[in-house]
């Protein structure tokens, strides 16, 4: 039975069209729903309009009796007075809230306005958890959180008993919490039991079967406006019918809501930088950077991660050169042309209009050696006329990151820096700048904790672990994921190993090897020798810009180098085991 119902929701916030078109849907049970849209269709007004802190103009939310409905907000409110255990316990019993607290690794008698945008976000999560509530409402989990604390949201939410509706552009969190998902598109809501795979395929039906019809309805419309314009039959009473049926299918096809088109992003490329964009030679930093030495060649696509407050910021600072290391050399190539993208959207004027922000005072604005109007400009990463000329304080966080690059990619480049990029983004902007990286010339460095983003784009990743030590792994982010578990598995092989051999035992005798073994043993260095020289081959080879439009290639060479690495651990195994 549906704990809660919505019946025919209409909401207008002004504009031509609702904002919410009468739509319907029930929650079940232990629903785990994933709402999805592009940015401004209305899911965070959606779950403003569920939890009751929004009015609608007409229709009917039933709840189940005693229903508890709390909301996690998209915002992080940089103030709030109060302690962490006073702000997460203000509406729940002590036993329950702070079982919950105690999960959040954020010391409880913090100060919350002293805490970091990642930790506000643990505090919000178990504040809105804490008052034990039927149906919980997500606005943008992921945003703020680092890997580790994504891995740890996950495994709180997928326990949960409670039914759940969130709002996330993070695919592979999307993956692994969703049993339904809801779709808004153009004020309706289309709502499915699928997964988010099936779904992705339902869609792309449903999409071409709407295209379809409406080829069909503008093709008969066409044929009644030629019918009409001959004049004399459509007067005869007999054709009155006719006549009426033309005037309502014109009406229905005004009223017509079509799809909202996708970013047109273009990257204006800048000239050609030296091979080598950067070498970081025995770099220290602090505590966060322990000597590290990198070097970044033209047209590598760098992934950068760590936990939060692990210096991925500090490390593209220094690799910038806008902070100098503590020691070690760093030295940045010739004919650089940077972009860079700032999290914190500080290159952002909030007393200017977008117009302003992005053509400075100017009309036009040069792109790849074509002259656009700043306006034309701004209507390819889907803002209007009016939307253009407002002001960005009226301007969602999608939005906002949509205009960052806008005014990112109208300036020559050949080195784009991109400093979480994703936060807001809609899945399909996330697509298509994926797809312009990989057409990008030039190198890319990027901050990003969306896992599903960076297996898209990097060809190697740059992880900051323990100590400040940053361990370097070619390919995405999963790649680096199961080098990280096979380090481990081994580090803990070579540890047991280590004790055992640490036992007091007695000696034994050596064993002489047979004439095979031998053989094989004085075989082994020249295997060894030769599966290094192939894995450094594949490994140039994924690292050539021609490969990066390529995925199957990708994938190729990376299936590759792991299979060329397994052999080359074992044949260190088997020497070490014959060396005696």
């Amino acid at each position: 039975m549906a704990i809660l119902s919505v019946q025919n929701i209409l909401l207008r916030l002004g504009g031509a069209y609702p904002l919410l078109d009468n739509i319907s849907f029930e929650v079940e049970p232990q629903d785990k729903i994933c709402l999805m849209g592009r940015n401004g269709e209305g899911k965070s007004t959606l779950l403003k309009v569920l939890s009751g802190d929004m009015e609608f103009d007409s229709g009917e939310i039933v709840k189940r009796t005693g229903l508890k409905i709390s909301r996690m907000i998209q915002e992080i409110p940089e103030v709030l007075e109060g302690t962490v255990e006073e702000i997460v316990l203000q509406n729940s019993s002590d036993s329950f809230g702070k079982s919950i607290l105690g999960k959040t690794d954020v010391d409880p008698k913090s100060l919350y306005n002293h805490l970091s945008g990642g930790q506000k976000r643990k505090v919000l999560f178990a504040k809105a958890l804490a008052s034990d509530p039927d149906l919980l409402l997500l606005d943008e989990p992921t945003n703020h959180l680092d890997i580790p604390s994504i891995l740890w949201l996950e495994g709180i939410i997928s326990r949960l008993h409670c039914s759940l509706i969130f709002v996330s552009h993070d695919r592979a969190f999307v993956k692994k919490i969703a049993n339904r998902i809801f779709e808004l598109d153009r004020g309706k809501l289309r709502s499915t039991h699928f997964s988010y795979d099936k779904f992705l395929q339902y869609k792309d039906q449903a999409l071409s079967d709407e295209k379809r019809a409406n080829d069909l309805f503008d093709k008969r419309l066409k044929e009644e406006e030629k019918w009409i314009r001959k004049g004399i039959q459509a007067r005869r009473t007999r054709n009155e019918g006719r006549v009426r049926a033309l005037k309502r299918m014109r009406q229905e096809r005004l009223e017509r809501r079509n799809v909202v088109g996708n970013v047109k992003m273009e990257i204006t490329e800048g000239g050609v930088s030296g091979k080598m964009v950067c070498r970081l030679s025995h770099v220290c930093y602090k505590n966060l950077i322990d000597d590290f030495s990198v070097e970044i060649a033209r047209g590598d696509r760098i992934g950068i991660v760590g936990k939060n407050g692990s210096g991925k910021t500090t490390l593209l600072k220094i690799i910038l050169g806008e902070l100098k290391a503590d020691k070690g050399e760093v030295r940045l190539g010739t004919n650089l042309e940077i972009a860079y993208f700032d999290q914190m959207r500080t290159n952002l004027r909030e007393d200017k209009s977008l117009i302003e922000n992005l053509g400075d005072g100017q009309e036009y604005i040069t792109i790849n050696g074509k002259k656009r109007h700043v306006l034309s400009y701004l209507q390819d990463f889907l803002f209007t006329s009016d939307r253009a000329r407002g002001p960005i304080s009226a301007l969602s966080g999608g939005e906002r990151n949509r205009l960052l690059l806008a005014c990112l990619f109208s300036h020559p480049s050949n080195l784009l820096v991109l400093d979480e990029p994703t936060n807001d983004l809609d899945m399909e902007t996330l697509d298509l700048l994926a797809e312009i990286i990989a057409d990008y010339k030039g190198t890319v460095l990027t901050v990003s904790h969306d896992r599903a983003f960076l297996d898209s784009v990097t060809t190697n990743i740059l992880a900051i672990e323990e100590n400040g030590k940053i361990f370097e792994a070619v390919g995405g982010y999963s790649d680096y994921e199961a080098n990280k578990k096979w380090r481990e598995k081994n580090l803990s092989c070579t540890v047991t190993k280590k004790e055992v051999t640490e036992k007091p035992t007695e000696a034994k005798p050596k064993k002489k090897r047979t004439f095979n073994e031998e053989r094989e043993f004085n075989q082994l260095p020249e295997i060894i020798e030769q599966l290094e020289t192939e894995i450094t081959y594949l490994q140039q080879e994924l690292s050539k810009p021609e490969v990066f439009t390529d995925g199957k290639k990708i994938i190729e060479l990376q299936n590759k180098i792991t299979e060329k690495e397994n052999a080359l651990e074992k044949a260190y195994t088997r020497f070490e085991e014959l060396d005696i």
